[in-house]
């Protein structure tokens, strides 16, 4: 498989995996804004409505906004799928994968109800991190798979270049 399809399988299973829990919330549990079901004592799943990006930033009210930031996620999508058509790394092309994937289902999510579902509430000593969602998780991962990739590919050109030397 090469990697731009491999990249690809991954952006479509990220995308499924993402919507179908966010459907099993909305529609299996019928959650609730707010509404809290208690895992563990340091994980709860609590359906919120984010109108913004990453951390709740910018958050939009209006339609325009809304309409903006899908802009910009089509548009930050399209050129990630054309990064991954040229991309030769199988390493970098997973990760543009789950990005890609991520991006379309929080997209798909403000497209369709006006703002992304996050559900994931982690919490440590009545400090809670940010709410998130499985499409947050696969940007997170797919970013770190880039930065992995940019580190070895530079560790291997360097021990290609010092094996060449060698001989």
């Amino acid at each position: 498989m090469t990697p731009r399809a491999a990249g690809a399988l991954v952006a479509l299973a990220v995308l499924v995996a993402d919507q179908a829990s966010k459907l099993w919330l909305l529609d299996g549990l019928k959650m609730a804004d707010h509404e809290r079901i208690v895992v563990t004592p340091f994980f709860d799943i609590r359906l919120v409505w984010n109108s913004g990006i990453s951390y709740s930033l910018f958050p939009q009210s209006t339609e325009a906004g809304r309409w903006t930031l899908i802009a910009v996620t089509a548009a930050a999508t399209l050129l990630l799928a054309l990064w991954l058509w040229r991309v030769a790394s199988r390493r970098a092309a997973l990760g543009l994968g789950a990005i890609i994937g991520g991006a379309l289902g929080n997209g798909y999510d403000r497209l369709t109800h006006g703002a992304v579902i996050d559900f994931c509430d982690f919490h440590v000593l009545g400090w809670s991190f940010y709410i998130f969602n499985l499409a947050d998780t696969a940007i997170t991962l797919g970013v770190l798979a880039l930065i992995a990739d940019t580190l070895l590919a530079d560790r291997e050109q360097r021990n290609r270049e010092g094996s060449t030397a060698a001989q």
